[in-house]
């Protein structure tokens, strides 16, 4: 066996890890601005009906969904959008460089968000499960 054999064997629950991991990561932004845990100062008075309350939305049920593998390929190409949308709203304006604006996390989620999109969830997934039935 070789490392490319391996790689084909491995690369569809790969993608799977990788979607479980983009939404743990993620949905950490929403509850820290929806339920303010982890406590993080800037959140600390963001208002459900404000963006950032609905960015804390997407983030929140995006995350989970993601997490679980339901809906994989629309929510994420809904995620990506966002975070496509954070990046211009709130970090290209600091600047041209995403090191100095800030924006490299919005850059790769969009990214990740944008490859399960298009690669979908992964065998390790409920979506997989469905399409077995």
């Amino acid at each position: 066996m070789n490392l490319e054999t391996i790689g084909l064997a491995w690369s569809p629950r790969l993608l799977s890890v990788l979607r479980f991991v983009a939404g743990l990561c993620y949905i950490q932004h929403g509850m820290a601005k929806l339920l303010k845990f982890p406590p993080v100062p800037m959140f600390a008075k963001v208002e459900l009906m404000s963006l950032l309350g609905f960015a804390g939305v997407l983030e929140l049920v995006g995350g989970a969904l993601l997490i679980v593998g339901l809906f994989s390929r629309p929510v994420a190409f809904i995620l990506a959008g966002q975070m496509a949308v954070a990046y211009f709203m709130a970090h290209a304006p600091h600047g041209f460089f995403p090191i100095l604006n800030g924006g490299e996390l919005a850059i790769m989620f969009c990214f990740v968000f944008l490859y399960i999109a298009a690669a979908g969830p992964g065998p390790w997934s409920i979506d997989a499960a469905m399409r077995k039935k």
